[in-house]
């Protein structure tokens, strides 16, 4: 097997077939009213938007703008909108900046230069509003997180990586743009730079110190099985690039797991305890 872009290309009429049939039957089976996620003006979850629109309509997805005053840029709003109205998905503005003060001076021990802890609360404060909708409205929350930020550990546990379904999360980050493409979505937001927003100027590539081009082709050898320096003799780069890519997505393993129980009785949630829905 050879390393090349070709390997993550995919028919992609088939992949929004199969993704639309899953989110269509997951509403379906749990006897749910629609959708609920968020919309940030991002690819991924402008992907997702534009897949559960296709699978039930627009007028059954409801996209939460979720803004607040330390990340908030205009041009994501705007690529926001955009998507909603191309469409047609039903809209909520909701500002956290008020519920997210709040939260900073409640917590004793709060300290406003930790970026990663803040940016922690932002994702999780996210998810509340999400759930909220999802409560009150009897939707299901729809997550946005593709395969390349799973297997990097690149989520919030119990925030962005929360919900009840993850349409692309077998997608890595480019074939999520391809897909893009294919459902419509403007190049320019297909192509743009993908960043959490959990502080300024935060962008994906530049945390990761990789580009996407180059870690989705790792991370698709990886999950073959190909040895590290194989990897990395095919894509002419470091073996160092590769073994810190791969420490990374084994170090990440809690972040894609239930919490661990301990073996005490005849079948255990989690572990041996699994049921589909419906089965009883």
């Amino acid at each position: 097997m050879r390393l090349t872009p070709s390997v993550l290309e995919m028919d992609f009429e088939e992949v929004q077939k199969r993704i639309c049939f899953f989110i269509k039957e997951y509403v379906k089976n749990t006897d749910a009213k629609g959708i609920v996620l968020g919309l940030s003006g991002g690819i991924d979850s402008a992907t997702v938007a534009a897949l559960a629109s296709l699978a039930v309509g627009g007028e059954n997805v409801l996209a939460l703008l979720l803004p607040e005053k330390e990340t908030n840029k205009q041009k994501d709003l705007d690529d926001a909108k955009a998507i909603a109205e191309q469409f047609h998905l039903q809209t909520q503005l909701c500002d956290m900046t008020n519920a997210l003060n709040g939260i900073y001076k409640s917590i004793p021990a709060y300290v406003h230069t930790d970026r990663l802890c803040k940016g922690n609360i932002k994702a999780r404060t996210r998810m509340i509003f999400l759930y909220y909708y999802a409560n009150s409205q009897k939707r299901i929350v729809c997550g946005t997180s593709d395969k390349s930020e799973v297997m990097m550990g690149y989520v919030t546990k119990w925030g962005d990586a929360a919900a009840d379904i993850a349409p692309n999360s077998d997608l890595y980050k480019s074939q999520v743009r391809k897909l893009a493409l294919h459902l419509g979505i403007p190049e320019e937001l297909a192509l743009k730079p993908s960043s959490p927003a959990l502080w300024p100027e935060q962008f994906a590539e530049s945390e990761l110190e990789i580009k996407y081009d180059i870690l989705d082709l790792i991370l698709y050898g990886l999950e073959r099985f190909m040895k590290a320096e194989e990897i990395a003799g095919q894509l002419d780069i470091e073996q160092g690039i590769v073994d810190r890519v791969r420490a990374r997505w084994l170090a990440n393993e809690h972040k894609r797991r239930l919490p661990l129980v301990p073996k005490l009785g005849f079948r255990t949630m989690g572990n041996d305890f699994r049921l589909p829905r419906h089965s009883y």
